[in-house]
């Protein structure tokens, strides 16, 4: 009997560790994420990027409700070096804005046709002075982030409820910090590089 009690709470622990290592894996696909492919073909380098799981369940509520999305993407062309920091050679900053119409999901007024799944990037072009040499090692590391209420506007809303109308001054500090704290939950952001191959 104790055998058969110790079997079972083995077998009881391993699916644990199973389910546990499942949830896991799951919270992980579930996190925002990147992805870039990027080329070089001469002294032209092209990078096309997507982003995944940046539409939470209350994000995409505020954007179907009329709120637009602002979408920050940066990238940053490196070369490589070996035993030192990597040389920063071309840089992109894009602002769009990702909006719900009757059709759909729009970025920048261009339809999306995937929907938010993945979010396809607009892509970016750089034109090097010249080609990298062929035994040179190339990355493009991309941030991404989204968010729909943004904490600046947020602070606005802070000082609007929390002035005295009377004395014209502030009456709660702590208003402002916990919308900004608020604005950070409703924002989503992820990083990743990918290498630069070379194509004819």
């Amino acid at each position: 009997m104790r055998r058969h009690v110790n079997r079972t709470g083995r077998w009881l622990g391993a699916a644990w560790v199973a389910a546990t290592g499942l949830l896991a894996s799951n919270a992980r696909a579930d996190e925002p994420h990147v992805a870039c492919v990027a080329t070089v073909s001469g002294r032209r380098v092209l990078v096309k990027s997507q982003a995944f799981a940046f539409m939470s369940s209350e994000l995409e509520r505020l954007v179907k409700l009329g709120l637009a999305g602002k979408l920050e993407v940066e990238l940053t062309l490196l070369r490589k070096r070996a035993l030192w920091f990597d040389t920063r050679v071309e840089g992109a900053v894009l602002t769009q804005v990702l909006a719900f119409t009757r059709g759909g999901y729009v970025l920048d007024g261009r339809p999306l046709a995937s929907g938010t799944e993945p979010l396809e990037l607009e892509r970016v072009a750089w034109s090097l002075e010249t080609a990298p040499a062929t035994d040179e090692r190339w990355v493009v590391r991309i941030n991404v982030r989204l968010h729909v209420v943004t904490a600046a506007s947020l602070g606005r809303v802070a000082e609007w409820l929390t002035q005295d109308p009377d004395e014209g001054e502030a009456r709660s500090p702590m208003s402002k910090t916990l919308l900004r704290s608020l604005a950070e939950d409703l924002a989503r952001d992820a990083s990743g590089r990918c290498d630069v191959t070379r194509v004819p």
